[in-house]
């Protein structure tokens, strides 16, 4: 991103840890003046610590954040010219609506005259006027929310930090709240710093989203660019619905998935690389002429949606496809599926193989992820020897995604982990193993697996590769 626009936010290398822990990883982001940027992630990504950071309730453990091109990074909240809606409203049950959105005006010791058409301004920003002599807990949801907004607008931040506000609301309500703070956002002008783990929620509010997973920032674009042109599998999966396949990029503007050379408009990766082909089920064309078709295949599944059919068609290659389409195609049907080369998105593999640095022991063996291999090092490897940091012999060793074993049962395995992300890629499911000696493992299974599951894990010596 340039630096052409004004920055009111600017936040330069933060990191944030708490004790072992790292919530937020070398950070760097900047927000325009009168910007709505959203702060996109799954639970536990640092989203909410980001926020935190900038409202000053956490300090960085490294790095620098400014506003308005002041250094406020140990900065006591109080002293920011920030203000932050929560998710629970944390309105003060004993006031009434006035005195709930006053509350922060008579503690600057605003003149009282000055008080009661900020507030009434306020009120009337959020679609409340004539509520100020009400009693806040006979509000709705939806009407604590605004005045909990109010209140943060009446002191007439520069910046507006909104934590999942819209979370504890019904579906209908939370709809509604999105479009009035759209328009709120628009008349007010100020710099609105927003929350939420909701994909459709961000796509429908912000001019810039930022994409977080484990502490790390994925991406930075507009809800168009995040939609359209997903940086990783990470960012493909998490923003709306998508079939993420296994491809070969041919040459320039072709490529092969799930058994088929099809023309994209994708170009500079090489030839014969290994590549993820994203397919929005949206874009998938169907039809009964199977002639033509670039995939052909039958109908599994077919679920009524409302605006769509949500279907899975599994192609006679073995890959099975997410489809949305207005027409209805039964369960068995046998149907043609085609995508132009403008709805393919190619990416660059993150990694084609698991890379370990094992340390090399005197007594023939070599050590990494906790186990020790009784395995020789060929004369033709042994230049691949080095030392590490701490004056030890150790040799790099790859181990493919599909040749590792996972088991219910810890006395199975060698060694245990914890599986944090699973992708599925129409044919099988990638998934993403934190193992328990802090190393991440990548692993392809034909078998299904839950987030968060404990699996015991071997892996064979004579999968053991030297790179």
């Amino acid at each position: 991103m340039n630096k052409t626009a004004q920055h009111i936010i600017d936040i330069q290398n933060v990191s944030k840890r708490f004790g072992e822990k790292t919530a937020l990883n070398n950070i760097n982001l900047f927000v325009r003046k009168g910007e709505f940027m959203t702060i996109l992630g799954p639970s536990g990504c640092g989203k909410t610590t980001l926020l935190r950071l900038l409202a000053g309730f956490e300090t960085a453990t490294e790095g620098v954040i400014t506003i308005s091109g002041n250094d406020i990074t140990n900065l006591p909240p109080y002293k920011r010219n920030v203000n932050t809606v929560f998710q629970k409203y944390a309105l003060f049950p004993h006031l009434n609506v006035f005195d709930n959105i006053a509350f922060g005006l008579k503690l600057k010791d605003t003149p009282k005259d000055q008080i009661i058409p900020k507030v009434k301004r306020a009120l009337k920003m959020v679609n409340m006027s004539d509520y100020e002599y009400r009693d806040v807990n006979s509000l709705s949801g939806g009407q604590q929310q605004r005045i909990a907004i109010a209140r943060a607008i009446v002191n007439e931040p520069e910046v507006l930090l909104l934590d999942e506000p819209l979370a504890a609301l019904d579906l209908k309500m939370r709809k509604d709240m999105q479009l009035e703070l759209k328009e709120m956002h628009d008349r007010l002008g100020i710099t609105f710093v927003y929350v939420t783990h909701d994909q459709e929620e961000a796509l429908t509010l912000s001019d810039t989203i930022v994409v977080m997973s484990e502490g790390e920032i994925q991406q930075i674009g507009t809800p168009t660019d995040i939609y359209n042109e997903p940086a990783n599998s990470f960012v493909a999966d998490f923003i709306g619905e998508s079939n993420i396949l296994c491809g070969t990029m041919i040459h320039d503007c072709l490529v092969k998935v799930a058994g088929s050379e099809i023309p994209c408009v994708d170009k500079g990766f090489g030839c014969n690389q290994e590549v993820d082909v994203v397919i929005r089920p949206e874009d998938i064309e169907v039809s009964t002429d199977t002639e033509h078709a670039q995939f052909v295949g039958k109908i599994t599944s077919s679920i009524f949606k409302g605006v769509h059919y949500e279907m899975l068609a599994e192609s006679d290659k073995g890959c099975e496809f997410l489809i949305q389409n207005y027409k209805h195609f039964e369960v068995g049907q046998s149907i043609g599926m085609s995508v132009i080369p403008d709805n393919i998105h190619i990416m660059k593999k993150e990694r084609t193989t698991n890379t370990f640095e094992a340390k090399v022991n005197g007594d023939g063996t070599i050590e990494f992820l906790g186990c020790e291999y009784q395995i020789e090092i060929p004369e033709d490897k042994k230049n691949l020897i080095h030392t590490d940091e701490d004056g030890k012999e150790v040799i790099n060793v790859n181990v493919d995604f599909g040749k590792i074993e996972l088991f219910d049962n810890e006395s199975e395995g060698t060694f245990t982990g914890d599986i944090s992300f699973i992708l599925y890629k129409g044919d099988h499911y990638h998934l993403t193993i934190d193992t328990d000696w802090g190393e991440k493992l990548y692993v392809d299974t034909q078998d299904v697996w839950d987030l968060g599951d404990h699996v015991a894990i071997t892996i064979p010596r004579k999968n053991i590769r030297f790179q």
